[in-house]
């Protein structure tokens, strides 16, 4: 995990930061969550030296972020450990930029395999595989405090939401609430699990590949519609507002825990290339648990079920797991990236598609 700013950080910014460079945007959102790690780092050792202070504030001070105390979110109920944290831009109003630097950013980090932490984090991790990271005090502190900065920074149009790993699963499940709620967030996800098999790594015959996922949204299309789960796309369908919400989600081929996603959107753009459009809208709000889990239990959205979104892919070969999961990669000025908007396709608009390489 980086510490020091100066060795691992995105120092380069420091002398041409430029807010309406979009790789720049990225750089910041994930220094930012840096910035919580380092936190929780320096609350495990209870440290008062002055130089560790001082690398941690770093990653968010150089930004002219600033941190209050009482803006630490504290997983109160549990390991009392920082999850997530509120930083306030100090010169926001005098920015002249188009796209402007946001008044707050609340940021989530991932797990952390300390001894300080690792359990608490390995059962949030498990509520997350569970599809019960919704019951967790994590998303419900996580929750209040962004529904605070949305009416504190007068509006969703100054706040971001940033998250890595688990972290960027907390991110999802807040950002897909306020976007139902009508505050759509400018969001950033890096790496964030996708729960379910992963297609992508473990079938390397595309034409395999292809006629799996065909024959997966075709079984899930027809138990949707025989239990009655298939709704119209109409004006008051949550699916069709949520699809206005548009996060940027950023992804590792070599990582197995979010590399999934890339074969989930481009498998969507695949069946409306080939007149399958139809299913795969109604395939794509649903996973098999879910249906599952509303014959037996209750009505189950998975976390994973995102209409829309601009991702960015990491085409850079990664030495391990470790460097395709990692937050340091999403900062880092010499790797090669792919961009492409995906956005849901409904009976009222056409999708979008656009590939941009950085």
């Amino acid at each position: 995990m980086p510490e020091n700013f100066n060795v691992s950080g995105p120092s380069h910014l420091l002398t041409r930061l430029d807010w309406t460079n979009a790789s720049h945007r990225r750089s910041i959102a994930a220094s930012l969550v840096q910035g919580v790690y380092s936190l929780e780092h320096k609350r495990q050792r209870a440290s008062i030296n002055l130089e560790l202070d001082t690398q941690a504030s770093m990653w968010y001070e150089q930004f002219q972020f600033q941190l209050n105390a009482n803006d630490i979110l504290e997983d109160d109920e549990d390991d009392s450990s920082y999850f997530g944290a509120i930083f306030e831009f100090k010169h926001t109003h005098e920015s002249t930029s188009t796209p402007s630097p946001p008044k707050y950013v609340v940021a989530f980090r991932g797990v952390m395999l300390t001894k300080h932490t690792r359990y608490e984090d390995m059962k949030q991790s498990l509520k997350l595989g569970m599809h019960k990271l919704e019951e967790s005090s994590r998303f419900h502190i996580a929750l209040k405090a962004v529904l605070d900065v949305v009416n504190r920074a007068g509006g969703p149009e100054n706040v971001w939401l940033v998250g890595h790993s688990l972290g960027a699963a907390i991110a999802m499940l807040v950002g897909k609430n306020m976007a139902i709620f009508g505050y759509p967030l400018e969001t950033y996800l890096f790496n964030p699990p996708y729960i379910s098999v992963p297609i992508e790594k473990f079938i390397k015959i595309k034409p395999l590949k292809d006629g799996f996922r065909i024959a997966n949204s075709i079984m899930k299309a027809g138990i949707a519609k025989a239990m009655n789960k298939h709704r119209d796309d109409s004006e008051e369908d949550s699916f069709v507002v949520l699809s206005e919400w548009v996060p940027y989600m950023f992804v590792n081929p070599s990582d197995l825990l979010c590399a999934e996603y890339i074969g989930y959107f481009e498998h969507r753009e695949k069946m409306e290339e080939i007149g399958y459009g139809k299913i795969e809208r109604i395939s794509t709000r649903c996973t098999f648990g879910s249906l599952v889990c509303s014959a037996i239990w209750r009505d189950l959205e998975p976390l994973r079920v995102v209409p829309t979104t601009y991702m960015t892919v990491n085409v850079s070969p990664s030495e391990d797991f470790r460097q395709a999961h990692g937050i340091v990669q999403w900062w880092q000025p010499h790797f090669q990236w792919q961009s492409k908007l995906y956005k849901f396709k409904t009976t009222m608009s056409s999708s979008v598609s656009c590939t941009l390489v950085e």
